[in-house]
């Protein structure tokens, strides 16, 4: 991204990066495709005089417009559904709009892809009033946001700031997968290729993980470039597994959508990490769904706060964990958002990485900052596999080095990352949590009378955090519900009339639980009443058949309703011979003491509404 200094933001993507271009100082726009505006090295530089001189002629750029940040996918929109409504409830709630629902992956998330003339606005702001929807929302764009012997280590100043060769006496980050969701990673960069696993492929619907822009190499190696192995640069967690999960096209636009399916493809595929260098992933609630989805498998989401410099107005959110960029002097970056959603701070400024075209070079950007505390959170794993994704978390905020105010910020949120101190946390973490959860329904009112699918919503709390939340009635199971708010839609028409009983369990990532006071509510469906008759047949002796002797006349009935309220009559010649209740009816006819001929057997059923039906056939002797 070329540069110049401006009393406004520059209107180009707006990843959570800028790359460091030395002398440069008008903005001319993104870069031409297959172009590479990084300064790279092949063989050992004076980095740091290089890195000076850049930085002293460089004016860092902001984001993308107000107006492209307004953008959002044609012809579809995200919708959370309540646990346990069905596929033909959901088709029924958006099928008014012409739309048509596909699950992401094994979540209660959906994308709904609507008719060519359809308002994206116009339906989402009556879907997310639904009663048995979460919410709604349009599918925005969004955009890129132990001594080792690597030649470049020397220049990458926030390693020894954050305290990583320290934490390597302990942990590297080994039986641990990063997925690294962006424009792909580059699979023959040798700092990268040794850690690479298989990926997917969300813009193409495949697995061809190849960088289409150079965004997704240069945060790939930031979190997890190979370490100590005589080449290029070291990265934090460096022995960690790097999965490439393609969610950007070849101009680094992702959407909302692309990110939900791969957070939760990469959750089902074994990472336990996650990085998002692209702006405003943390406002969407599709993606905080999909990343509680990703820590519900004991994994972690880590996100850039973007390069606005200015206080975002994004809610805080427990589901990941925005980082915000600092430079070497541990004051905030000078292109930094922050906000109150800013969860930690990392480096951010001339962090030396890996490029698409095979070397290495000096980037800018919360982009950065982000995946140096993926890289964290995987060695805290590493150190101690038994830690679930919250508990490193919280040790992540609580060994940082408090910076600003006192406390957590809006500028660094609770601190400037220590890696060294997460890691000697996570090795000291005492025994598993036993607390059990808090639960209680909330809605329906005990002893109200319900009827069709009915909103059921259940309030749960933990010491570490609630995982899932089960409901049952009458002790069958309804739906697990795996986010917060925890909102359940039951076909109360499953049972039948009169009071049920409700209860609600909550569970922890340690496995504790802890059921609700059962509720008690009156199920009052109206009555349909049953028109249709039974169907009933003679199996024994068919029709047209000579009989001899002692024959067996064999019924069988079926309704609707049940067999319990069938009631069966034979008539031989109209003459009644017998009668029973239930699905079938057997009688011994002696056919020696009937005239020889032609005779008529018929069958009756009558159902418990009184509905009737008959068969006739005809045998002679």
């Amino acid at each position: 991204m070329l540069c110049r200094a401006v009393n406004g933001p520059a209107t180009w993507p707006a990843f959570c990066s800028l790359q460091v271009i030395p002398l440069a100082k008008e903005c001319l726009g993104p870069p031409r495709q297959g172009s590479n505006s990084v300064r790279t090295f092949s063989r050992p530089s004076p980095l740091p005089t290089l890195l000076a001189a850049a930085l002293a002629a460089l004016t860092l750029c902001g984001p993308a417009t107000a107006q492209e940040a307004t953008d959002w996918a044609k012809g579809r929109l995200l919708v959370m559904s309540r646990a346990g409504l069905s596929a033909d409830d959901l088709d029924k709630a958006v099928k008014p709009h012409g739309g048509k629902a596909r699950r992401i992956g094994n979540s209660d998330l959906h994308i709904v892809d609507l008719p060519a003339h359809a308002s994206e606005t116009a339906v989402q702001a009556q879907l997310k009033h639904h009663p048995h929807l979460k919410f709604a929302e349009l599918d925005r764009k969004v955009s890129a946001a132990m001594a080792v012997n690597d030649p470049y280590t020397g220049s990458a100043w926030h390693l020894n700031k954050i305290g990583a060769p320290t934490a390597w006496d302990s942990s590297q980050g080994l039986g641990v997968t990063i997925a690294i969701l962006d424009s792909g990673v580059s699979a023959t960069h040798a700092d990268l290729a040794a850690n690479l696993v298989p990926g997917w492929n969300f813009i193409d619907n495949n697995n061809n993980t190849a960088d289409v822009h150079g965004h997704g190499t240069a945060v790939a190696g930031a979190a997890a470039a190979a370490t100590n192995n005589a080449v290029g640069v070291a990265a934090v967690a460096g022995r960690a597994k790097i999965m490439p999960v393609r969610i950007a096209d070849a101009n680094a636009y992702a959407y909302w959508s692309t990110v939900a399916q791969g957070l939760t493809w990469a959750a089902d595929n074994g990472a336990r990490v996650a990085n998002i260098s692209y702006v405003g992933v943390a406002g969407s609630l599709s993606v905080q769904n999909a990343a509680q989805y990703m820590k519900n498998k004991g994994g972690l989401v880590v996100v850039c706060a973007g390069n606005n410099n200015i206080a975002e107005t994004i809610a805080p959110t427990t589901t990941m964990i925005p980082v915000s960029a600092t430079d070497s002097n541990d004051a905030k970056s000078s292109f930094s958002s922050w906000g109150n959603f800013v969860a930690l701070s990392a480096p951010g400024t001339g962090i030396w990485t890996t490029t698409r075209a095979g070397g290495y070079g000096a980037w800018n950007g919360t982009s950065f900052a982000s995946p140096i505390v993926a890289g964290a959170a995987a060695l805290a794993m590493a150190a101690n596999p038994a830690l679930t994704g919250s508990q490193v978390e919280a040790l992540l905020y609580s060994s940082s080095v408090d910076l600003g105010a006192a406390g957590r910020d809006a500028v660094y949120g609770h601190g400037r990352l220590n890696v060294a101190a997460a890691v000697a946390a996570a090795l000291a973490t005492p025994a598993p949590d036993t607390t059990a959860p808090t639960i209680g329904i909330i809605n329906p009112l005990a002893s109200a009378s319900v009827s069709g699918v009915v909103p059921v919503d259940v309030q749960a709390s933990d010491n570490v955090g609630v995982t899932k939340v089960e409901l049952r009635v009458n002790g069958s199971l309804v739906a697990t519900d795996t986010s917060a708010p925890f909102a359940f839609s039951w076909n109360s028409a499953t049972v039948s009339n009169g009071m049920k009983s409700l209860v609600a369990t909550a569970y922890d990532a340690a496995g504790n639980s802890k059921a609700s006071t059962a509720l008690s509510v009156n199920v009052a469906n109206a009555v349909v009443a049953d028109t249709t008759p039974p169907v009933v047949t003679i199996s024994n002796p068919v029709a047209g058949s000579r009989v001899l002797g002692n024959v067996q006349i064999t019924l069988a009935a079926s309704d609707n309703a049940g067999a319990a309220g069938i009631t069966q009559k034979l008539y031989i010649d109209g003459t009644l011979k017998a009668t029973g209740t239930g699905s079938s009816l057997s009688y011994t006819w002696n056919t020696r003491k009937v005239a020889t001929g032609t005779h008529t057997l018929r069958a009756e059923a009558r159902d418990a509404a009184g509905n009737t039906s008959s068969v006739t056939v005809s045998v002679s002797n």
